[in-house]
C-alpha cells in the first residue's frame, strides 16, 4: 500500500463544508466519477475541470463540516485525489476518508507552508509534510496502522468483505451484482 505521496497542491481555507465539496443538487449521483465533475465546485467553479488525478488537496482547518454525506470522499477518490493533508478536519469527514479508502493526514501548520501548484511530499506514516519548492516541512499526526490497514484494504466495506471471506461466510458477501442489477432504477 502506497503511504507516500508526491503531486500537485490545490489550497482551500477553513471550514470548507461537505456542501462546497459536493453541492447538494447533486447527491443523486453516486458514481465516484460522476461526483468528481462537481468536486469542489462550491467553492471554485472551475475546479473539476483544473483537478487531476495524483493532485494533492491541502485544507485549512474544519475541512468536510457540515453534513456526513460519504459523497464528499467519493468525489475525490473519482479524480482520483492521491491525498488530503489538512490543518484539522471534521471528525466525520476524517472518518469517512478512512472507511471509504482515501488517503488523508492531519497537519496542523501545513498551509502557512503551501501555496497551489506546489509540489508536496507526503508521507502517512511519518506524519510528514514537506514542500519540494521550498523545502519547509510540517509533522502532523501520523495514520495508525489501523488506519493504513483500513487504506490497504480500500475502505471498510472490503475489510468485512474479507473477514466474512476468512470466515466462509464470503460466499454471497463477495459475489459480484448481476449484469442486469441497476443500481439507479432497482
Amino acid at each position: 500500500m502506497q503511504t507516500a505521496f508526491r503531486g500537485r497542491s490545490w489550497v482551500f481555507g477553513d471550514s470548507i463544508d461537505t456542501d462546497m465539496i459536493t453541492p447538494g443538487k447533486y447527491l443523486a449521483i453516486i458514481e465516484p466519477k460522476g461526483l468528481a465533475e462537481h468536486l469542489l465546485e462550491g467553492k471554485d467553479p472551475e475546479f473539476p475541470q483544473k483537478v487531476k488525478p495524483g493532485d494533492i488537496l491541502v485544507v485549512g482547518q474544519n475541512f468536510g463540516c457540515g453534513s456526513s454525506r460519504e459523497h464528499a470522499v467519493a468525489a475525490m477518490k473519482g479524480v482520483p485525489i492521491a491525498c488530503v493533508v489538512g490543518e484539522s478536519f471534521a471528525r466525520i469527514f476524517y472518518r469517512n476518508a478512512l472507511n471509504l479508502g482515501l488517503p488523508i493526514l492531519e497537519a496542523p501548520g501545513v498551509t502557512k507552508i503551501v501555496q497551489n501548484n506546489d509540489e508536496v511530499e507526503v508521507d502517512l506514516t511519518k506524519g510528514t509534510v514537506r514542500n519540494a519548492r521550498t523545502g519547509q516541512s510540517v509533522k502532523g499526526v501520523p495514520l495508525t496502522e489501523k488506519a493504513v490497514e483500513l487504506l490497504e484494504a480500500g475502505g471498510l466495506v472490503n475489510i468485512v468483505r474479507k473477514k466474512l471471506h476468512a470466515r466462509g461466510a464470503g460466499q454471497h458477501a463477495m459475489a459480484p451484482l448481476p449484469e442486469h442489477a441497476d443500481h439507479r432504477t432497482d
